[in-house]
């Protein structure tokens, strides 16, 4: 989000590559890498699961998560088949919301970049950091190159001199070098694409859901034409529909954008130690969000088993 000696903050998603004439955005390139992580240890937690009666740390851990989640839904249902059909649906809605939400606040992921080449490097880091400082200082002790009227004199590894006739300096170059580099991994949830494609997957597995559970009956409630009341209300009811994907879109959205812009806003201000309790505010954030999304889905899809007009 910083960028140069400013702070700059951009509201879209930025464009790292295409794949086939599709724009990879660097939020859509963390979705796919938390879902990947998700999906690699949801194998390893499939393979250590036994039928015994003293389960091992990590099956417990897992098991809590589960039944946390089962308990949650069946408290809202109240019926074994509904809490059946609905758990998949709002597990993964609470776990990868959660998930995505908390990735961009793991330290160092903000100083990944992509240059546009492929190749990913680590910038903003400390020279005690760099390994290619390290090593220099270590096996450089003065080297100097001379081409075309150039001359560079490095005595000291942290205090290199680069001399030429248009009196360039590498911290020009540098300069335009991270200028062009975009941030690898940015909040999924930060981009408004993300979020309208999540609400249109709550909201239409909210009538896939109505039509298993009441059939066909379920679309009564949109297009009543027994009297001219009934009429109106279903419009109202589709109508109600669609706010639904604008309200859930733009509440997380909203939330997590405003907490990566204080965040961003902070670590320029005040970049140590102030930060640290905004960035335990935004933890509790992004799981309230994912709670909050995920019970409202839940809410949607038990009043839509419960239609018979």
């Amino acid at each position: 989000m910083a960028a140069g000696s400013g702070l700059h903050i951009a509201i879209s998603a930025e464009q790292l590559f295409n794949i086939g004439g599709v724009e990879v955005a660097n939020t859509l390139f963390t979705s796919f890498f938390v879902t990947a992580l998700l999906t690699v240890f949801l194998f390893y937690a499939n393979s250590k699961i036994e039928d015994t009666d003293r389960p091992s740390r990590f099956q417990s851990f897992i098991e809590l998560i589960v039944g946390s989640i089962y308990g949650l839904v069946d408290n809202v249902t109240q019926s074994a088949k509904k809490t059946a059909v609905f758990v998949p649906f709002i597990g993964s809605f609470l776990i990868f919301i959660a998930l995505n939400n908390w990735f961009e606040l793991v330290p160092g992921v903000h100083t990944i970049q992509f240059t546009g080449e492929p190749t990913v490097q680590f910038t903003d880091l400390p020279k005690w950091l760099n390994p290619d400082v390290a090593h220099a200082s270590e096996a450089i002790e003065e080297i100097t190159v001379e081409e075309h009227g150039t001359e560079l004199e490095i005595g000291d590894p942290e205090h290199a001199v680069l001399e030429t006739e248009n009196h360039e300096t590498d911290d020009d170059h540098a300069g335009e070098e991270k200028h062009g580099a975009t941030a690898l991994f940015r909040g999924a949830n930060a981009d408004i694409n993300m979020t309208l494609a999540l609400a249109i997957i709550s909201v239409f597995m909210t009538q896939v859901i109505g039509v298993q559970f009441v059939g066909l009956g379920y679309f009564k409630k949109y297009l009543n034409f027994s009297d001219p009341i009934s009429f109106f209300i279903g419009i109202l009811e589709i109508l109600a529909e669609f706010s639904k994907v604008i309200s859930f879109a733009f509440r997380l959205f909203g939330n997590i954008f405003a907490g990566e812009v204080l965040i961003s806003v902070m670590k320029f201000l005040v970049p140590i130690l102030i930060p640290v309790p905004f960035i335990g505010f935004e933890i509790f954030v992004g799981g309230l969000q994912a709670y909050v999304f995920a019970m409202l889905s839940l809410v949607f899809f038990n009043m839509a088993t419960s239609e018979h007009h």
